[in-house]
This record gives C-alpha cells, sequence and structure tokens, in this order.
C-alpha cells in the first residue's frame, strides 16, 4: 500500500505588506522534519531580533504535528491564523514565520487575525505550492521507427518524460500514477503489436506545481 499524496511548499520565499505603518513579513519554507522548522524559526527570530514579534506555525507528515506560538500577541489572533492558512491550503511538511515590527497604531484582535492572515497567504503564494503524488518509475527501450508513436502515449496516459537517451535505441525514463499504467501498457502494445514492454520501477513521491 503506497503513502497517499501530499501538499507542501516548492521552495523557501517570502513576502511583506504595512498595514497602519506595522509591518508583517510573512517567510514560508518546505521542511522534512520538526527540527528543520525550529531551525528556520531560530534563524527568522535571529535576522529580526528587534520585531516585535515573530509568529510562526508549522505542519508536517510524520506524526500529524502542527504547532504555532503567537509569540506575544494577544492569544488566538496571531499563531492560529497562520496555521489555519496552511490548514485551508491543505499543506504540510511546510513552516511558515511572520515578523511584524509594530507601527505604534494598536490594530484590535479582528486586525491582528486579518493582518497575520493576509502575510501568511502572501508568503505561501511567493513559496509556491505543488502536489508530492506517489508515482512509478518506468523505462521503456524502443527502435526509432517506434518511439515517434510511444513519446505521446506517455503523455496521453498521463506520465511525465524525466530522461532520453538516444544510443543505438531510444531510451524513454518517466514517472506515471499506478492507476495509469495498464492504460498505457495497452496502448503501448497496440501501437507497438507488443514488441516493445515497460519495465516498471520503484514508487516515490513527484512534485505536480498547482496554482493557488
Amino acid at each position: 500500500m503506497y503513502e497517499s499524496a501530499y501538499r507542501t511548499l516548492v521552495h523557501e520565499a517570502q513576502d511583506e505588506f504595512v498595514e497602519k505603518r506595522s509591518r508583517f513579513i510573512g517567510y514560508a519554507r518546505p521542511v522534512q522534519s520538526e527540527q528543520q522548522a525550529l531551525d528556520f524559526i531560530a534563524a527568522i527570530k535571529k535576522r529580526h531580533w528587534d520585531a516585535r514579534h515573530n509568529v510562526y506555525a508549522y505542519c508536517l507528515r510524520d506524526g500529524g504535528i502542527s504547532r504555532y506560538s503567537d509569540d506575544g500577541e494577544p492569544q488566538g489572533t496571531a499563531g492560529v491564523p497562520v496555521l489555519e492558512v496552511l490548514r485551508k491550503h491543505e499543506l504540510t511538511d511546510c513552516v511558515v514565520v511572520v515578523t511584524r515590527y509594530f507601527g505604534g497604531i494598536l490594530l484590535g484582535t479582528g486586525g491582528l487575525v486579518r493582518a497575520y492572515t493576509h502575510a501568511a497567504v502572501l508568503a505561501v503564494q511567493a513559496a509556491e505550492v505543488e502536489r508530492q503524488v506517489p508515482c512509478r518509475s518506468c523505462e521503456v527501450r524502443c527502435g526509432y521507427a517506434d518511439y515517434g508513436r510511444i513519446q505521446p502515449l506517455i503523455s496521453a496516459a498521463g506520465g511525465v518524460v524525466d530522461n532520453t537517451v538516444y544510443e543505438d535505441d531510444v531510451r524513454l525514463s518517466f514517472h506515471i500514477i499506478d492507476d495509469d499504467l495498464p492504460a498505457f501498457e495497452k496502448a503501448l502494445a497496440d501501437a507497438t503489436a507488443g514488441t516493445v514492454v515497460c519495465e516498471k520501477g520503484d514508487v516515490r513521491f513527484w512534485p505536480f506545481l498547482m496554482k493557488e
């Protein structure tokens, strides 16, 4: 039984805005462990040691961990909204930190919730979202005469070509969702009269970029 697909961030990123003279800087990053999340939070706090607040939230698949901190803001106005952004986007294995430089004007409870939510959303959008899907690595070896017919079959079945090697024959390496593999194998057999077969490898996660 394979692990389920999940959504996470592509890369580390940041974005910011100003609300009533308070500067909010949102940072987001994919992580693989709680220690990586804590190290990132510590690095942001060190960078912005002079900021009034460094609020954070993170979610991890391993252990189903989700944690947050208001870092001195009124309870429920900062860390929880940031965590809710991760949950709304169904994100895991990632961390978001929102740094606030206080501008001298109180935002009120509702204003804080909106500001921290907005900063977290900006950070997530800047970091981009991808869906990690378990796919099987496969390889097809064929003659040059069959190559022109086989490559489109991979795309038509939902597969993604990772590498093509041109030697005495052509070697196509690709990954595909297991459920889509039988349809591809049938199309391959029909197109080549059964002379070309698909060699199946291991299953691992592959990224699929998503628009948010």
